[in-house]
Protein backbone atom coordinates (compact mmCIF):
# COMPACT_ATOMS: atom_id res chain seq x y z
CA UNK A 1 0.00 0.00 0.00
CA UNK A 2 1.05 3.81 -0.19
CA UNK A 3 2.35 5.88 2.34
CA UNK A 4 -0.28 8.13 4.63
CA UNK A 5 -0.22 11.81 3.38
CA UNK A 6 0.83 14.03 5.89
CA UNK A 7 1.89 17.74 5.74
CA UNK A 8 4.36 19.75 8.10
CA UNK A 9 4.15 23.36 8.90
CA UNK A 10 7.85 24.68 9.86
CA UNK A 11 7.97 28.45 11.54
CA UNK A 12 11.46 29.46 12.19
CA UNK A 13 14.40 32.35 11.41
CA UNK A 14 12.40 34.68 13.92
CA UNK A 15 13.77 38.38 14.67
CA UNK A 16 12.13 41.48 16.17
CA UNK A 17 13.73 44.46 15.33
CA UNK A 18 12.82 47.97 17.72
CA UNK A 19 13.08 51.68 16.77
CA UNK A 20 16.46 53.32 18.14
CA UNK A 21 14.03 55.85 19.88
CA UNK A 22 11.78 53.31 21.38
CA UNK A 23 14.06 51.42 23.21
CA UNK A 24 14.57 53.04 26.52
CA UNK A 25 10.85 52.93 26.64
CA UNK A 26 11.02 49.05 26.97
CA UNK A 27 13.32 48.60 30.27
CA UNK A 28 12.54 45.69 29.76
CA UNK A 29 13.87 44.69 25.97
CA UNK A 30 17.84 44.55 25.52
CA UNK A 31 19.18 43.34 22.61
CA UNK A 32 21.95 41.71 24.43
CA UNK A 33 19.61 39.10 26.38
CA UNK A 34 16.79 38.77 23.88
CA UNK A 35 14.31 38.88 26.63
CA UNK A 36 11.48 38.49 23.67
CA UNK A 37 9.35 35.03 22.68
CA UNK A 38 6.39 34.26 21.68
CA UNK A 39 3.45 31.46 22.02
CA UNK A 40 3.04 29.71 18.62
CA UNK A 41 -0.81 28.56 17.81
CA UNK A 42 -2.45 26.12 15.28
CA UNK A 43 -5.64 25.05 15.74
CA UNK A 44 -5.79 22.52 18.68
CA UNK A 45 -2.17 21.53 18.56
CA UNK A 46 -0.41 21.94 21.89
CA UNK A 47 0.82 25.89 21.83
CA UNK A 48 4.67 25.67 21.21
CA UNK A 49 6.93 28.49 22.46
CA UNK A 50 10.16 30.34 21.53
CA UNK A 51 12.71 33.29 21.90
CA UNK A 52 12.67 35.83 20.03
CA UNK A 53 16.53 37.39 18.37
CA UNK A 54 16.57 41.12 18.47
CA UNK A 55 18.43 42.36 15.75
CA UNK A 56 19.97 46.16 15.34
CA UNK A 57 18.04 48.13 13.01
CA UNK A 58 20.70 49.68 10.77
CA UNK A 59 20.42 48.58 7.02
CA UNK A 60 19.77 44.60 6.09
CA UNK A 61 20.93 43.01 8.87
CA UNK A 62 21.79 39.29 9.35
CA UNK A 63 18.91 37.46 10.44
CA UNK A 64 19.38 34.18 12.23
CA UNK A 65 18.37 30.60 10.88
CA UNK A 66 16.85 28.26 13.58
CA UNK A 67 13.38 26.32 13.12
CA UNK A 68 10.94 27.83 16.24
CA UNK A 69 7.92 25.47 15.82
CA UNK A 70 6.90 22.06 13.86
CA UNK A 71 3.44 21.01 13.73
CA UNK A 72 2.70 17.85 11.82
CA UNK A 73 -1.06 17.30 10.41
CA UNK A 74 -1.98 14.13 8.86
CA UNK A 75 -4.54 13.17 6.14
CA UNK A 76 -8.13 13.65 8.18
CA UNK A 77 -6.71 17.07 10.33
CA UNK A 78 -5.43 18.43 6.17
CA UNK A 79 -8.60 17.67 4.98
CA UNK A 80 -10.47 19.56 7.89
CA UNK A 81 -8.73 22.41 7.33
CA UNK A 82 -8.93 22.49 3.72
CA UNK A 83 -12.99 21.64 3.95
CA UNK A 84 -13.64 24.51 6.44
CA UNK A 85 -15.56 27.89 5.22
CA UNK A 86 -13.17 29.65 7.65
CA UNK A 87 -9.60 29.76 6.77
CA UNK A 88 -7.18 28.85 9.09
CA UNK A 89 -4.53 30.34 10.36
CA UNK A 90 -1.02 30.05 12.52
CA UNK A 91 -1.17 32.49 15.45
CA UNK A 92 1.51 34.07 16.82
CA UNK A 93 1.41 35.80 20.21
CA UNK A 94 4.54 38.05 20.90
CA UNK A 95 5.61 39.03 24.13
CA UNK A 96 8.50 41.10 25.86
CA UNK A 97 9.79 40.50 29.00
CA UNK A 98 11.33 36.86 30.25
CA UNK A 99 11.90 33.86 28.27
CA UNK A 100 8.63 31.73 27.99
CA UNK A 101 10.25 29.09 29.52
CA UNK A 102 9.26 29.69 33.46
CA UNK A 103 6.72 27.04 33.62
CA UNK A 104 4.27 30.13 33.48
CA UNK A 105 5.60 31.76 36.15
CA UNK A 106 7.13 34.79 33.99
CA UNK A 107 4.78 34.99 31.15
CA UNK A 108 6.05 38.43 29.81
CA UNK A 109 4.11 41.40 28.74
CA UNK A 110 1.80 41.22 25.63
CA UNK A 111 2.94 42.81 22.61
CA UNK A 112 1.48 41.85 19.60
CA UNK A 113 -0.05 39.22 17.61
CA UNK A 114 0.67 37.81 14.26
CA UNK A 115 -1.34 35.79 12.07
CA UNK A 116 -0.44 33.74 9.21
CA UNK A 117 -3.07 32.00 6.74
CA UNK A 118 -2.65 28.45 5.72
CA UNK A 119 -2.85 27.71 2.20
CA UNK A 120 -2.06 23.52 2.47
CA UNK A 121 -3.29 22.47 -1.19
CA UNK A 122 0.21 23.37 -3.15
CA UNK A 123 1.83 21.71 -0.12
CA UNK A 124 0.01 18.35 -0.62
CA UNK A 125 2.41 17.54 -3.36
CA UNK A 126 5.28 19.94 -3.04
CA UNK A 127 7.24 21.90 -0.60
CA UNK A 128 5.71 26.22 -0.64
CA UNK A 129 6.52 28.86 1.51
CA UNK A 130 3.29 30.59 3.23
CA UNK A 131 5.67 33.15 4.49
CA UNK A 132 9.08 34.97 4.25
CA UNK A 133 9.53 38.33 5.18
CA UNK A 134 9.03 41.17 8.12
CA UNK A 135 5.73 42.22 9.17
CA UNK A 136 4.72 45.42 11.16
CA UNK A 137 3.48 44.55 14.59
CA UNK A 138 2.92 46.68 18.05
CA UNK A 139 0.04 49.00 18.42
CA UNK A 140 1.60 51.74 16.56
CA UNK A 141 3.68 50.17 14.08
CA UNK A 142 5.93 52.83 13.53
CA UNK A 143 9.27 50.86 12.75
CA UNK A 144 8.38 48.05 15.11
CA UNK A 145 9.47 44.87 12.88
CA UNK A 146 8.78 41.46 13.28
CA UNK A 147 10.38 38.56 10.69
CA UNK A 148 9.51 35.10 10.11
CA UNK A 149 9.22 32.62 7.93
CA UNK A 150 6.68 29.80 7.09
CA UNK A 151 7.49 26.42 5.22
CA UNK A 152 4.51 24.23 4.21
CA UNK A 153 5.81 20.65 2.91
CA UNK A 154 4.70 17.11 2.18
CA UNK A 155 5.85 14.19 4.56
CA UNK A 156 4.06 11.03 3.78
CA UNK A 157 4.40 8.39 6.40
CA UNK A 158 3.72 4.70 6.23
CA UNK A 159 1.65 4.40 9.41
CA UNK A 160 1.75 0.74 11.27
CA UNK A 161 -0.45 -0.52 13.86
CA UNK A 162 -0.08 -3.64 16.37
CA UNK A 163 -3.15 -5.16 16.86
CA UNK A 164 -2.39 -6.11 20.62
CA UNK A 165 0.13 -5.22 23.01
CA UNK A 166 3.51 -6.47 22.57
CA UNK A 167 3.43 -9.14 24.73
CA UNK A 168 0.69 -11.10 23.53
CA UNK A 169 2.79 -11.54 20.01
CA UNK A 170 0.23 -9.71 17.68
CA UNK A 171 0.38 -8.85 14.23
CA UNK A 172 1.07 -5.53 12.77
CA UNK A 173 -1.09 -3.68 9.98
CA UNK A 174 0.15 -0.86 7.38
CA UNK A 175 -2.88 1.32 7.69
CA UNK A 176 -3.86 3.99 4.88
CA UNK A 177 -7.40 5.12 5.79
CA UNK A 178 -9.83 2.47 6.43
CA UNK A 179 -7.60 -0.39 4.56
CA UNK A 180 -5.13 -2.79 6.74
CA UNK A 181 -3.19 -4.71 5.36
CA UNK A 182 -1.25 -7.65 7.63
CA UNK A 183 2.83 -6.70 7.35
CA UNK A 184 4.39 -8.39 10.02
CA UNK A 185 4.15 -10.92 13.16
CA UNK A 186 5.91 -10.25 16.34
CA UNK A 187 7.02 -13.22 18.44
CA UNK A 188 7.56 -12.20 22.08
CA UNK A 189 9.78 -14.92 24.46
CA UNK A 190 11.77 -14.96 27.32
CA UNK A 191 15.16 -15.53 25.85
CA UNK A 192 18.15 -17.84 28.11
CA UNK A 193 19.71 -16.04 30.35
CA UNK A 194 23.21 -17.83 29.92
CA UNK A 195 22.78 -16.96 26.24
CA UNK A 196 25.18 -13.25 26.72
CA UNK A 197 26.59 -13.43 23.04
CA UNK A 198 23.61 -12.35 21.46
CA UNK A 199 25.48 -10.15 18.90
CA UNK A 200 27.31 -13.30 17.43
CA UNK A 201 24.52 -15.87 17.08
CA UNK A 202 25.67 -18.14 14.42
CA UNK A 203 21.96 -18.33 12.30
CA UNK A 204 19.00 -16.88 13.07
CA UNK A 205 16.86 -19.17 14.61
CA UNK A 206 13.46 -19.24 13.72
CA UNK A 207 12.30 -21.75 16.01
CA UNK A 208 11.90 -20.75 19.55
CA UNK A 209 13.47 -23.90 22.06
CA UNK A 210 10.72 -25.58 23.94
CA UNK A 211 13.89 -27.38 25.92
CA UNK A 212 14.71 -24.43 28.52
CA UNK A 213 13.10 -24.47 31.78
CA UNK A 214 13.68 -22.04 34.69
CA UNK A 215 15.94 -22.72 37.01
CA UNK A 216 13.89 -23.25 40.83
CA UNK A 217 15.09 -21.88 43.86
CA UNK A 218 17.68 -18.81 44.04
CA UNK A 219 16.98 -18.06 40.69
CA UNK A 220 13.31 -17.98 41.17
CA UNK A 221 13.77 -15.78 44.38
CA UNK A 222 16.07 -13.47 42.20
CA UNK A 223 13.39 -13.59 38.93
CA UNK A 224 11.00 -11.02 41.40
CA UNK A 225 14.33 -8.37 41.38
CA UNK A 226 14.85 -8.14 38.53
CA UNK A 227 12.93 -8.13 35.07
CA UNK A 228 15.31 -9.74 32.07
CA UNK A 229 15.59 -11.29 29.40
CA UNK A 230 12.76 -10.58 27.19
CA UNK A 231 12.73 -10.68 23.31
CA UNK A 232 10.12 -9.89 20.82
CA UNK A 233 11.26 -10.88 16.86
CA UNK A 234 9.95 -9.29 14.28
CA UNK A 235 8.82 -11.78 11.21
CA UNK A 236 7.47 -11.22 7.76
CA UNK A 237 4.85 -12.67 6.07
CA UNK A 238 6.91 -15.73 5.01
CA UNK A 239 8.45 -16.25 8.69
CA UNK A 240 11.60 -15.27 8.43
CA UNK A 241 12.86 -12.83 11.40
CA UNK A 242 13.51 -9.69 9.83
CA UNK A 243 14.34 -7.46 13.27
CA UNK A 244 14.71 -7.88 16.63
CA UNK A 245 14.36 -6.48 20.37
CA UNK A 246 16.50 -7.88 23.23
CA UNK A 247 16.41 -6.98 26.42
CA UNK A 248 20.04 -7.45 27.69
CA UNK A 249 20.74 -4.92 30.55
CA UNK A 250 18.34 -6.55 32.94
CA UNK A 251 15.54 -3.90 34.72
CA UNK A 252 16.72 -3.87 38.59
CA UNK A 253 15.64 -1.34 41.25
CA UNK A 254 17.85 1.04 42.53
CA UNK A 255 19.16 -0.36 45.95
CA UNK A 256 17.24 1.35 48.56
CA UNK A 257 14.36 1.96 45.86
CA UNK A 258 11.90 -0.18 44.11
CA UNK A 259 11.95 1.45 41.19
CA UNK A 260 14.37 1.54 37.83
CA UNK A 261 16.58 4.56 38.26
CA UNK A 262 18.56 6.89 35.64
CA UNK A 263 21.85 6.00 36.85
CA UNK A 264 21.25 2.19 36.50
CA UNK A 265 18.65 2.01 33.73
CA UNK A 266 17.83 -1.11 32.03
CA UNK A 267 19.19 -1.86 28.42
CA UNK A 268 17.63 -3.56 25.22
CA UNK A 269 19.52 -3.85 22.05
CA UNK A 270 17.63 -3.18 18.13
CA UNK A 271 19.03 -6.09 15.87
CA UNK A 272 19.03 -6.26 12.40
CA UNK A 273 19.93 -9.54 10.03
CA UNK A 274 22.43 -9.59 8.62
CA UNK A 275 24.59 -12.70 6.31
CA UNK A 276 22.87 -15.30 8.58
CA UNK A 277 23.37 -13.50 11.96
CA UNK A 278 22.36 -10.31 13.83
CA UNK A 279 23.85 -7.43 13.96
CA UNK A 280 23.16 -4.72 16.63
CA UNK A 281 21.52 -1.22 15.29
CA UNK A 282 20.70 0.50 17.71
CA UNK A 283 20.56 0.95 21.76
CA UNK A 284 17.39 2.19 23.91
CA UNK A 285 18.64 2.77 27.68
CA UNK A 286 14.99 3.28 29.90
CA UNK A 287 13.59 4.16 33.69
CA UNK A 288 11.68 5.79 35.81
CA UNK A 289 12.17 9.66 36.58
CA UNK A 290 12.49 10.87 39.64
CA UNK A 291 9.31 12.08 40.57
CA UNK A 292 7.95 8.31 39.32
CA UNK A 293 5.43 9.87 37.01
CA UNK A 294 7.30 9.51 34.04
CA UNK A 295 9.24 6.94 31.52
CA UNK A 296 12.71 8.33 30.40
CA UNK A 297 14.28 7.15 27.72
CA UNK A 298 17.69 7.17 25.71
CA UNK A 299 18.11 6.08 22.16
CA UNK A 300 21.25 5.88 19.89
CA UNK A 301 22.64 4.67 16.91
CA UNK A 302 25.65 2.04 16.92
CA UNK A 303 28.64 2.43 14.45
CA UNK A 304 31.32 -0.09 13.49
CA UNK A 305 34.54 1.45 13.34
CA UNK A 306 37.11 -0.39 12.01
CA UNK A 307 39.76 -0.94 14.39
CA UNK A 308 37.73 0.22 17.66
CA UNK A 309 37.29 -1.72 20.21
CA UNK A 310 34.07 -0.87 20.74
CA UNK A 311 31.05 0.69 18.31
CA UNK A 312 30.48 4.37 18.28
CA UNK A 313 27.20 6.35 19.56
CA UNK A 314 24.97 8.67 17.96
CA UNK A 315 22.27 9.68 20.61
CA UNK A 316 18.78 10.73 18.41
CA UNK A 317 16.27 11.29 21.55
CA UNK A 318 16.95 11.32 25.39
CA UNK A 319 13.22 12.46 26.42
CA UNK A 320 10.71 11.56 29.35
CA UNK A 321 6.85 10.38 28.75
CA UNK A 322 4.48 10.76 31.06
CA UNK A 323 3.81 6.76 32.98
CA UNK A 324 -0.14 7.92 34.02
CA UNK A 325 -1.28 9.47 30.73
CA UNK A 326 1.14 8.12 27.71
CA UNK A 327 2.00 10.02 24.68
CA UNK A 328 4.76 9.44 21.83
CA UNK A 329 8.07 8.09 21.60
CA UNK A 330 9.53 10.55 19.01
CA UNK A 331 12.52 11.11 16.81
CA UNK A 332 12.71 13.80 14.82
CA UNK A 333 15.59 15.24 13.46
CA UNK A 334 14.25 18.44 12.60
CA UNK A 335 17.14 21.04 13.79
CA UNK A 336 16.77 19.62 17.29
CA UNK A 337 12.92 19.93 17.36
CA UNK A 338 10.98 18.02 19.65
CA UNK A 339 13.93 15.65 20.22
CA UNK A 340 17.54 17.30 20.31
CA UNK A 341 20.27 16.56 19.00
CA UNK A 342 22.91 15.20 21.57
CA UNK A 343 25.76 13.63 18.88
CA UNK A 344 28.81 15.62 18.03
CA UNK A 345 28.19 14.12 13.75
CA UNK A 346 26.50 16.17 11.64
CA UNK A 347 25.11 12.93 9.45
CA UNK A 348 24.15 9.54 10.49
CA UNK A 349 24.24 6.15 8.97
CA UNK A 350 21.22 4.56 9.54
CA UNK A 351 22.45 1.10 8.83
CA UNK A 352 24.09 -1.68 6.54
CA UNK A 353 22.37 -1.67 3.57
CA UNK A 354 21.77 -5.35 3.04
CA UNK A 355 18.12 -5.17 3.38
CA UNK A 356 16.04 -8.07 1.83
CA UNK A 357 14.23 -6.12 -1.04
CA UNK A 358 12.02 -3.27 -1.41
CA UNK A 359 9.33 -2.02 1.15
CA UNK A 360 6.57 -0.09 -1.53
CA UNK A 361 8.06 -1.59 -4.52
CA UNK A 362 9.07 1.61 -5.96
CA UNK A 363 11.96 3.91 -5.41
CA UNK A 364 11.05 6.03 -1.92
CA UNK A 365 14.18 7.43 -0.97
CA UNK A 366 17.52 6.20 0.61
CA UNK A 367 16.05 4.67 3.73
CA UNK A 368 18.83 3.71 5.38
CA UNK A 369 20.77 3.07 2.17
CA UNK A 370 22.92 6.48 2.83
CA UNK A 371 24.47 8.85 5.64
CA UNK A 372 21.16 10.13 7.65
CA UNK A 373 21.37 14.14 5.86
CA UNK A 374 17.37 14.80 5.59
CA UNK A 375 16.97 15.80 9.39
CA UNK A 376 13.59 15.68 9.45
CA UNK A 377 10.53 13.28 11.02
CA UNK A 378 11.75 9.72 11.35
CA UNK A 379 9.34 8.11 13.26
CA UNK A 380 6.89 8.41 16.44
CA UNK A 381 5.15 5.36 18.16
CA UNK A 382 2.32 5.84 20.79
CA UNK A 383 3.07 4.59 23.97
CA UNK A 384 -0.01 4.35 26.68
CA UNK A 385 0.33 4.59 30.32
CA UNK A 386 0.51 2.15 33.42
CA UNK A 387 -2.28 -0.45 33.66
CA UNK A 388 -3.96 0.22 30.12
CA UNK A 389 -4.04 -1.76 27.01
CA UNK A 390 -1.21 -0.70 24.30
CA UNK A 391 -1.17 -1.22 20.44
CA UNK A 392 1.27 1.04 19.26
CA UNK A 393 0.77 2.85 16.53
CA UNK A 394 4.18 3.81 14.17
CA UNK A 395 4.58 6.66 12.19
CA UNK A 396 7.77 6.15 9.64
CA UNK A 397 8.60 8.86 7.14
CA UNK A 398 9.14 7.32 4.01
CA UNK A 399 12.85 8.26 3.22
CA UNK A 400 13.75 6.07 5.96
CA UNK A 401 12.28 2.87 4.54
CA UNK A 402 13.74 1.17 1.32
CA UNK A 403 13.06 -2.38 2.63
CA UNK A 404 11.57 -4.64 4.88
CA UNK A 405 14.17 -4.65 7.71
CA UNK A 406 13.86 -0.90 8.06
CA UNK A 407 10.37 -0.72 9.13
CA UNK A 408 10.62 -3.92 11.00
CA UNK A 409 13.54 -1.97 12.94
CA UNK A 410 11.47 0.96 13.56
CA UNK A 411 8.50 -1.62 14.68
CA UNK A 412 11.20 -3.66 17.03
CA UNK A 413 11.85 -0.02 18.86
CA UNK A 414 8.24 0.68 19.21
CA UNK A 415 8.10 -2.28 20.70
CA UNK A 416 10.81 -2.45 23.25
CA UNK A 417 9.57 1.42 24.28
CA UNK A 418 6.05 -0.32 24.61
CA UNK A 419 7.62 -2.49 26.58
CA UNK A 420 10.01 -0.28 29.17
CA UNK A 421 6.66 0.64 31.03
CA UNK A 422 6.20 -2.67 32.35
CA UNK A 423 10.14 -3.26 32.71
CA UNK A 424 10.25 0.07 34.39
CA UNK A 425 7.20 -0.24 36.80
CA UNK A 426 7.66 -0.64 40.18
CA UNK A 427 9.16 -3.72 41.86
CA UNK A 428 6.08 -3.21 44.38
CA UNK A 429 3.27 -4.04 42.15
CA UNK A 430 2.98 -7.10 39.78
CA UNK A 431 3.42 -6.69 36.25
CA UNK A 432 0.25 -7.21 34.27
CA UNK A 433 -1.12 -11.18 33.44
CA UNK A 434 0.99 -12.16 30.50
CA UNK A 435 4.41 -10.77 31.50
CA UNK A 436 3.70 -12.42 34.93
CA UNK A 437 2.65 -15.75 33.55
CA UNK A 438 5.94 -16.05 30.72
CA UNK A 439 8.26 -15.21 33.59
CA UNK A 440 6.98 -18.40 35.14
CA UNK A 441 6.67 -21.08 32.81
CA UNK A 442 8.94 -22.23 30.04
CA UNK A 443 9.13 -20.44 26.91
CA UNK A 444 6.60 -21.62 24.31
Amino acid sequence: MDPCPFVRILVGNLALKFPVASRPSLSSVHPSTSPCFCKIRLDKFPVQSATIPLVQNQGNPSLPSSLAACFSLDGDQIDKILASKKQKSLVIDIYTGGDGVSCGLIEGKPFAKVTVPLDLKRAESRPCVLHSGWIDVGESKKGTQFYLTVRAEPDPRYVLQFDGEPECSPQVFQVQGNARQAVFTCKFSLRNPSDRNLGSRPSLDTKPSRNWLPTLGADKEQSSKERKGWTITIHDLSGSPVAMASMVTPFVPSPGSDRVSRSNPGAWLILRPSQGTWKSWGRLEAWRERNAYALGYRFELLHDTIGAASPTTSTLVNASISTKHGGKFTIDMTNGISTPITSPHSSCDFGSGQGSGSWSGSDIGVGFLSPFFHKGFVMSSTVNGSGKCSKPEVEIGVQHVNCTEDAAAFVALAAAVDLSVDACRSFSHKLRKELRQLSQSSVV
